[in-house]
């Protein structure tokens, strides 16, 4: 590993990032591209895509705005295959945060789900919120 800060965000916090410029999950985004990479699976990337453009987010971004955000962000990131298979969250969707994050050797998840927030650590990975990322980096 280098001395690359590698992080995994979860959905609601990269569509948070997106929908509010000044936001904590914004600012949190800003700085891992600025001081390390973003790591997405081909799972994230399509529950990103899926949920990003629902039609409840209309009123915040247009389809052209959420496709150029979308575009900038897969193409800052980078692209991880899952090499493992992780099955131990009550919501079986956060499991793929988690094999991203072992799958890719990453140093930090930044959530704002309670049941990985709860964890605080998985094998190693440390587990925080938009807040606590940007007070521990």
């Amino acid at each position: 590993m280098g001395n690359f800060l590698r992080c995994v965000f979860d959905t609601n916090v990269i569509i948070s990032a997106a929908l509010f410029e000044y936001s904590k999950p914004a600012q949190a985004l800003e700085k891992v591209f600025a001081i390390g990479e973003l790591l997405f699976s081909e799972a994230t990337e399509n529950e990103l895509e899926d949920t990003f453009f629902r039609k409840k987010f209309d009123p915040y971004l247009t389809v052209e705005e959420r496709t150029e955000f979308l575009h900038y962000f897969l193409q800052q990131s980078v692209k991880i295959q899952i090499t493992r298979s992780v099955s131990i969250c009550r919501d079986p969707k956060d499991n793929m945060i988690l094999e991203l994050a072992v799958s890719g050797q990453a140093d930090v998840i930044v959530t704002g789900d309670k049941d990985l927030l709860d964890l605080e650590h998985f094998e190693g990975i440390s587990i925080l919120s938009p807040k606590g990322f940007l007070e521990t980096f």
